[in-house]
């Protein structure tokens, strides 16, 4: 069976480095501070910002809360994050997303001053990422690449798919691996025989949003899978693998949930304790 990658242990640990980092920015007289913007009434989002909030106040950093209703314009969205910009006591700005339809995600991503930007989708963060000197790895696949890493696995020559090609997390996450010196593929929906593409790999990340995807036949034994994915269903929270059935073959797995999630924030507070460190100086 394979080793269960523990999300919530690690991101324990992540968290304990950043709360000895914002001790050492305490006695400089900088106390780091978020600002979260939630748009809308979507439960799903509500649950990661109150789940954000909680890590931010364990390790120390302050956060300014912004409810706006569904009806919010994004004229007045973008207001809200030039006011953010300009305060001094704000040093990273996470507008959650999804936001509403009538808002376009990214204008108002675009808006956030990339300094502030501690989820690094903004598209000079990205740029910055995919030329090899990131200021803000996007947290997902920031918090994967701590997963990858506690698996003991070999990056440097190793195959490796990324099942996904989002800016959010499939792009990124292939960049990282490439960085590492593995050889990457990205898989997606086009992609021709994704079993042959999955079977070859020693690293799988998969995020598509698509429960039960990749069939545990399909993993190569003894290779390392991170299952991104998180879909509600009759059988409660699943991820885009066959868990399972993949645990008998893989040499190490992540669980949905329990596995990717809860590196995601901790990788969160990590971020906005680099960005007070850049802000000021």
């Amino acid at each position: 069976m394979a080793m269960i990658l523990d999300g919530k242990r690690l991101a324990e640990e992540v968290r304990g480095e950043v709360r000895r980092d914002i001790e050492a920015l305490a006695r400089g007289g900088v106390a780091p501070g978020l600002a979260v913007v939630l748009v809308g009434d979507d439960p799903a989002s509500a649950i990661y910002v109150r789940h954000k909030g909680r890590a931010c106040a364990e390790v120390g950093i302050r956060t300014f809360d912004h409810r706006l209703p569904a009806s919010t314009s994004e004229a007045a969205l973008l207001r809200l994050v030039a006011e953010l910009c300009a305060d001094d006591a704000v040093d990273g700005i996470l507008v959650q997303l999804p936001l509403p339809r009538a808002i376009e995600a990214t204008r108002v991503i675009a808006s956030i001053d990339p300094r502030k930007d501690v989820d690094g989708f903004h598209p000079e963060n990205l740029g910055l990422l995919v030329a090899g000197a990131p200021r803000f790895v996007p947290c997902t696949p920031a918090g994967i690449m701590r997963l990858v890493a506690s698996s003991g696995a070999r990056l440097e020559g190793a195959e490796a798919v990324v099942v996904g090609r989002s800016n959010l997390v499939g792009k990124p996450v292939a960049a990282l691996l490439l960085a590492a010196n593995a050889t990457v593929t990205i898989a997606h929906s086009r992609t021709q025989n994704l079993a042959a593409t999955i079977a070859r790999a020693e690293i799988v990340v998969v995020g598509v949003g698509r429960a039960g995807l990749v069939r545990g036949e399909w993993i190569r034994e003894g290779a390392v899978v991170i299952d991104v994915g998180i879909n509600r269903t009759e059988r409660g929270l699943v991820g885009d693998v066959e868990f399972a059935a993949a645990a008998r073959r893989a040499g190490a797995i992540t669980p949905v949930p329990g596995g990717v999630g809860p590196m995601t924030i901790a990788m969160l507070c990590a971020n906005t304790a680099r960005a007070a460190r850049l802000r000021r100086g």
